[in-house]
């Protein structure tokens, strides 16, 4: 049975599976990486989500303060044999009601154009494209969504 835990970007869980996924952004961002990954420090983050099967952590995301209204959707992942059982939908829904609790009115968030599972998540769970932010403005491999809560 899959548990969701509220926590923050120091538990031990939570940075295990941000080292896979940032293993798995090095191949998909290639000379990229670097650009994005700096955007990407987990030091700062307040609120973050661990998804349990038993003891086992199989998927985790985050939200950042970015505006008095908007938080920011980041470090999502699920690990690569724990996929298709709709954990980052589990994961990405109590972000949402997380942020919801704390008073913002919206969640954005950048992915990249080849990360198609993610794109597919994010449209099937009604977030819309919109302008890319912030330093993703004029990144060809952003894209950049947002969703009223």
């Amino acid at each position: 049975m899959v548990s969701l835990f509220r926590t923050n970007s120091s538990h031990p869980d939570f940075i295990k599976l941000v080292r896979l996924l940032d293993s798995e952004l090095a191949v998909f961002d290639g000379e990229e990486y670097p650009f994005y990954h700096q955007f990407n420090q987990i030091d700062k983050i307040k609120h973050a989500v661990v998804a349990y099967d038993g003891n086992q952590a199989l998927s985790i995301g985050a939200i950042r303060h970015y505006s008095d209204e908007e938080v920011e959707i980041k470090r999502m992942y699920t690990r690569g044999d724990s996929r298709g059982r709709g954990l980052a939908t589990k994961v990405l829904e109590e972000l949402e009601n997380w942020a919801g609790e704390l008073g913002y009115k919206a969640c954005i968030l950048e992915t990249g154009k080849r990360q198609e599972a993610a794109v597919a998540l994010y449209q099937i769970r009604g977030y819309t494209s919109m302008p890319n932010y912030g330093p993703f403005i004029g990144m060809d491999n952003s894209l950049c969504y947002t969703k009223t809560l």
